[in-house]
């Protein structure tokens, strides 16, 4: 090889090693063994997608750190049939509500920073004045289940103080309800308390469940879409798909003829549609 590569490092008692060849040659051997082997990929780590960021608090006007998911770090996959977004590694819904750890204003994160006057005065009034602020802990790299539906709640009640639209209250509940299902299934099997704890996040979620229900009904003749980012079609598949959850048949089946015969449903939710309609034809021979 060209000695002028490992030249200098006589100083350093390394000079015996100038010689040697940068790429060694392989032999046909070699290179099959190296096609057969397989790349280990580090498994994706939850404390590695999301990171610390800064906000002002539109009600006390303090600023506060919360985390968020990094751009373009979690890997989506399929989602379940009510919509429930599901990602590799992570459940970004733990990182969608903003919560001011002094004052206790909370809220959806791209809503966080709307507020009308009278909707400030009636949070700091029975939000603020109350609130018991928790020690922060430094050491904590992600939120837990725990953590997160904590701040969905503390979201909701901010949000029915503001007297929030019906469809705000009814999308943090639908995410309430998800973030229960997933703690569920989290949940170490092992663990003699596994069947009560599975049970109340079960009772819970269906609790969060009706209430988005009935509160997305509610938006749905009420609000101009989109309601809480959501078509008509979306909404009315997700109604559709809470509907068959709680046995409501003859609602899921009209929704579902409604999505199948509009020319503005996209072919996704037509699909999820189909798919619905066939376990309604199940549940009806049962």
């Amino acid at each position: 090889m060209d000695n002028n590569l490992l030249s200098g490092l006589e100083g350093l008692g390394l000079g015996n090693l100038k010689d040697l060849n940068l790429y060694e040659s392989e032999n046909k051997s070699d290179r099959e063994a190296k096609k057969n082997v397989t790349i280990a990929v580090p498994e994706a780590k939850e404390e590695d997608m999301v990171f610390d960021k800064t906000f002002t608090c539109p009600v006390c006007d303090e600023q506060f750190k919360a985390k968020m998911v990094r751009t373009g770090k979690a890997k989506a996959m399929l989602s379940d049939q009510d919509l429930r977004p599901r990602y590799e590694g992570i459940d970004v819904l733990k990182y969608d509500i903003l919560s001011c750890p002094v004052c206790g204003y909370s809220g959806i994160s791209k809503n966080f920073p709307y507020l009308t006057p009278s909707q400030k005065k009636a949070i700091k009034e029975n939000i603020c004045e109350s609130f018991i602020a928790k020690p922060d802990d430094p050491q904590k790299k992600i939120y837990t289940y725990e953590d997160a539906i904590e701040r969905h709640k503390l979201a909701l009640v901010n949000t029915i103080v503001k007297h929030g639209k019906a469809s705000e209250k009814a999308f943090i509940c639908l995410k309430t309800a998800w973030l229960f299902r997933g703690q569920g299934e989290k949940l170490d099997i092992t663990l003699a308390t596994y069947d009560a704890k599975k049970e109340d996040c079960d009772k819970a979620e269906a609790e969060f469940l009706r209430n988005a229900y009935d509160g997305f009904i509610q938006a749905r003749t009420s609000e101009s879409f989109p309601i809480a980012g959501m078509d008509e079609m979306t909404l009315d598949y997700l109604l559709a798909a809470l509907a068959l959850r709680f046995e409501e048949y003859d609602t899921a089946s009209r929704l579902v003829s409604g999505i199948l015969t509009s020319r503005s449903a996209n072919a996704r939710i037509k699909d999820k549609a189909r798919d619905l309609k066939d376990i309604l034809a199940e549940r009806k021979k049962g």
